[in-house]
């Protein structure tokens, strides 16, 4: 376990030895990233890739630099047949930790073999195809080109889901049965896996085998004395001249299908092969321009994950601040050091709590509240001396927020006079009509505050409450 701040090994202690910064909080994030990566391998021990692939997942959500995590969802990405998900994660495992990383190995084996390459592009090029038939309507064509498919990586799962989707959606259970089985031998606990093969077996039990109709060409058999005859259903004795009749009739069928079936068959043949020799070396220089550009949107991708791991380690680091902070904060409120403690408060980023945390936040700015507001009147009160009417209102605003009748009513009596300086007249009328109806003695009688609201009603364009 390392120090986010320095890098260095950590201890037992809740400091680390180097930059002797704090970091219990650390321990905790990376303590429940190793658990469920613990929680993952066990899955992938009995084979529940699926569970194994989430449970890896929330791992990396709370520790993305947890390689041995990353490295083990990119091998259960290759286990079901995703391979281009599995070399996403090992580049950006060897993005994090490029020395002394077993990724090395893998990336070496898959990158430096063209063959491997091509069979995963095309792997996925299939694939893809297959769906758009399901988009389409032509089951036929996607079943032919699944099974091609899985004749090049038989470990995708969701290849035989989608084929077994197929079959049950014509009425073939028990071939959607069998493709299922193939998916559960690569990931015994995938949840659709198990669904789908639920339902069909409650449709083969509820339907039972299909039985065969009787064929009016099925054969019969009875005994004739010792003897046992056999014939087809259907009889029919020919004679001598009708055997003659269909001999000639064959061998007439037989001319006639040579003449015109099979001598045209074989020009055409003949010509279809070179028409495919012509194809197959235009699709050839093809998919080799598309091999190029797919291997650079992947390399666009992959940049585009580290950038984003990289962003995401530094909003973790900034998390870590604001805990440090509202920390901070608590040690001081707790031992009634309030002024400084509100001074702590004001550097905590509430937004990167949780909500655990934010409730502390509010118990300790419930507790600053009245140290808050009196640094926030004494700013007002400075900024109205030096004529800064505009942060006088920003401030005693946020004090008459919380408490109107701040000191025996001056925070309101300070905002009016701030708001007739800055020809607020809305907002003056309102502080100095709460002047004056107020109980509280003021510099100033009630008519001369009533003076300052004739002023401005009689100056109203000046003052923004209406137009010439």
């Amino acid at each position: 376990m390392f120090c986010y701040y320095c890098g260095n090994q950590l201890d037992s202690t809740d400091t680390c030895p180097n930059c002797e910064s704090d970091v219990r909080m650390i321990k905790k994030i990376q303590g429940v990233s190793n658990y469920w990566y613990n929680e993952g391998l066990a899955r992938v021990k009995v084979r529940d890739l699926s569970g194994a692939a989430d449970a890896l997942k929330k791992s990396l959500k709370w520790n993305k630099m947890n390689v041995a995590a990353r490295n083990l969802l990119g091998l259960v990405y290759f286990e079901t047949g995703e391979a281009v998900d599995a070399v996403s994660e090992w580049v950006i495992s060897k993005s994090l930790v490029p020395d002394d990383n077993p990724v090395t190995e893998y990336l070496n084996k898959v990158q430096n073999s063209g063959t491997k390459i091509e069979h995963l592009n095309q792997t996925s090029k299939k694939f893809n195809q297959a769906l758009t038939y399901c988009q389409q309507g032509n089951d036929d064509l996607a079943i032919i080109q699944l099974k091609k498919v899985l004749s090049m990586n038989n470990k995708l799962v969701k290849g035989h889901q989608l084929l077994a989707l197929l079959y049950m959606k014509n009425g073939r259970y028990d071939l959607a049965k069998k493709a299922l089985k193939n998916a559960g031998r690569i990931d015994a606990n995938n949840v659709r896996t198990l669904t789908y093969l639920r339902e069909c077996n409650e449709y083969l039990k509820a339907h039972g085998k299909n039985k065969r109709e009787k064929d009016d060409n099925e054969i019969i058999s009875y005994e004739s004395g010792n003897d046992l005859i056999i014939r087809p259903r259907r009889f029919i004795d020919n004679t001598m001249v009708m055997s003659v009749v269909n001999l000639l009739i064959g061998a007439a069928i037989g001319i006639a299908v040579v003449c015109f079936l099979v001598v045209p068959g074989i020009k055409q043949n003949a010509q279809n092969e070179a028409n495919m020799s012509v194809v197959k070396a235009n699709e050839t220089i093809s998919t080799k321009d598309q091999d190029i550009k797919d291997l650079e949107a992947q390399i666009e991708t992959l940049n585009a994950q580290v950038s984003t791991a990289q962003a995401d380690s530094t909003t973790a680091a900034d998390t870590i601040v604001a805990y440090e902070n509202m920390l901070d904060a608590y040690v001081l409120y707790a031992t009634e050091n309030f002024s400084s403690a509100a001074d702590a408060l004001e550097k905590v980023q509430k937004d990167k709590l949780d909500s655990e945390a934010q409730g502390y936040y509010d118990v300790v700015k419930a507790g600053v509240q009245t140290e808050l507001i009196g640094k926030k009147y004494n700013a007002a009160i400075d900024a109205y001396s030096a004529q800064d009417y505009n942060t006088a209102i920003t401030n005693l605003n946020e004090v008459v927020a919380v408490d109107e009748n701040y000191k025996d009513g001056l925070a309101m009596y300070y905002l009016a006079h701030s708001c007739y300086r800055v020809k607020d007249g809305a907002n003056a009328i309102k502080w100095f009509e709460k002047c004056k109806n107020s109980d509280f003695n003021y510099e100033m009688s009630d008519e001369d505050i009533q003076d300052y609201i004739d002023s401005v009603n009689n100056n109203a364009v000046d003052y923004g409450l209406g137009t010439e």
